[in-house]
This record gives structure tokens, C-alpha cells and sequence, in this order.
């Protein structure tokens, strides 16, 4: 059974690009301030990622996760803030749930799915917008450069979900489902600190 179709009804219900953070750094009504913020905090979610790639066992991966947390840093330090920092509640449970749902293989699998297929779109959209609106150094853009052709993860998540016992592919979307959410609600917890006090 091929769960792609199921899989990507339960992201689109939580399309980040339809948030309205991405969508006010689209058209550049962010203020830097509220990148910092979104460096800082979002940072800490980036470099659970290896943990995720280490449950499936595929060491080649997570060491690529552990090189764009390091992409991700010059990101952070392109906005003179460090990352990996969580003070908001959202982004502190978006940590705490990838934690939970990376430590074991199904739920793992759902959880980087619902990450992974948004990348390229997200990273194409983020990169656009730093172009347009900020004058940020070329190392700022790196992490988003190598993640707008980064299809490849998700695709490989899929065949994975695709080989699991029915049972571990149900655990698999619910995770997905589980894992949508915290994104979003990870990104209204910066749009509110940031943008709205």
C-alpha cells in the first residue's frame, strides 16, 4: 500500500508556507528582529534531526543533518545570534516532540516525513525572501541553498513507510499527523513572540 497520497493530505493541512511567518518573510514584513528570534529558536529543532536519521540507522544521513546544523549556525551567526537557544514554549515543545517521536523507527520515519517534504518548497520561499529583503552575508543563505533541490530525504522516508507492517504504517501517519501540528504550532509561537508583543 502506498501511503504517499495519506501522508501528503496530513502535511497539506499544515502547509508552512501557508503560516503566516513565512508568509510575512515572504514579502519581507518581517523585521531582522524577528529572524533572530526564528534563528535562535528554531536552531535548537535543526540539530535534533541526526537523531531522527541514527533511529532508521542511516549514519550517512544524520551526518549530513549534523553538516546543515553547522549551515544552520552561519545562518544564526549571519543575524548576530546564536542558535540552538529555546525560550518559547511552541519551539520548546517542537523540541521535546521531535525528541519523543525520532526514538523509535516508525514514528521516526512519519515525524521526518512531515519535515522532509516541506523542505525544498520552505527552503526556496526562505531563500527568496533573505534575497528580496534582507542583507544578510552569503553564508547566511547557505543552509537554505542546499535544501531547495533536497528531495531525496523525503523520497527515501516513503519507501520506507511503504516496507513497514500495516501496523507501524498507521504509527507512521500518526506521527506524521502528530508532528505537522508541532511545526506549525512551533512557528506561531515565534510569529507571536516576534511579531505580535
Amino acid at each position: 500500500m502506498d501511503r504517499k497520497l495519506e501522508l501528503n493530505d496530513i502535511v497539506k493541512k499544515r502547509n508552512l508556507l501557508n503560516h503566516p511567518f513565512y508568509q510575512a518573510w515572504s514579502m519581507g514584513t518581517l523585521s531582522v528582529e524577528a529572524l533572530q528570534v526564528y534563528a535562535r529558536e528554531y536552531g535548537a529543532f535543526i540539530q535534533t534531526l541526526p537523531q531522527g536519521w541514527l533511529t532508521l540507522n542511516d549514519a550517512e544521513t544524520a551526518g549530513e543533518e549534523k553538516e546543515h546544523a553547522e549551515l544552520w549556525s552561519h545562518f544564526s551567526a549571519g543575524l548576530n545570534v546564536k542558535s540552538g537557544i529555546t525560550e518559547i514554549e511552541e519551539t520548546g515543545a517542537l523540541v521535546d516532540k521531535a525528541r519523543t517521536l525520532f526514538s523509535s523507527p516508525s514514528t521516526a520515519l512519519g515525524a521526518l516525513y512531515a519535515f522532509e517534504i516541506q523542505q525544498p518548497a520552505t527552503a526556496e520561499s526562505k531563500l527568496d525572501g533573505l534575497k528580496k529583503w534582507y542583507k544578510l552575508p552569503d553564508s547566511a543563505e547557505e543552509y537554505f541553498i542546499v535544501h531547495t533541490t533536497n528531495w531525496h530525504e523525503s523520497e527515501k522516508i516513503l519507501t520506507q513507510i511503504n516496507s513497514l507492517p500495516l501496523d507501524e504504517q498507521e504509527k507512521a501517519l500518526e506521527a506524521c499527523r502528530e508532528f505537522s501540528e508541532a511545526l506549525w504550532n512551533g512557528l506561531t509561537g515565534i510569529y507571536n513572540k516576534a511579531c505580535t508583543s
